[in-house]
């Protein structure tokens, strides 16, 4: 059974920070290139980070230098810490989890996040 949890979602201030949280089950972890998507009111899906099972990372020009990827290989788990939050990235974010050799590809339930005062 796959599943990927996610965590961490909530309402913050502008300028604060929030930490997602995907915790993947039932897929060899590895194998799976890791990715955060979003989608706001309005507007369609966007890829917002990616990281491989090397560690390699990528960012959508619009969180480059506020949002960082990891991964925790022994806990299965994929992070995306969000600073200096703007109400822009009020969104439902979305963790999804690409096969590299396999047209394989699972998503989580959504989270959302709220950006207001």
């Amino acid at each position: 059974q796959v599943q990927l949890v996610e965590s961490g979602g909530g309402l913050v201030q502008p300028g604060g920070s929030l930490r997602l949280s995907c915790s993947a089950t039932g897929i060899s972890f590895m194998l799976y290139t890791m990715n955060w998507y979003r989608r706001a009111p309005g507007n369609q899906r966007e890829l917002v980070a990616s990281i491989t099972n090397g560690g390699r990372t990528n960012y959508a020009d619009s969180v480059k230098d506020r949002f960082t990827i990891s991964r925790d290989s022994a806990k299965s788990t994929v992070y995306l810490q969000m600073n200096s939050l703007k109400a822009e990235d009020t969104a439902v974010y979305l963790c999804n989890a690409q096969h590299y050799f396999r047209a394989l590809t699972y998503w989580g339930q959504g989270t959302q996040v709220t950006v207001s005062s």
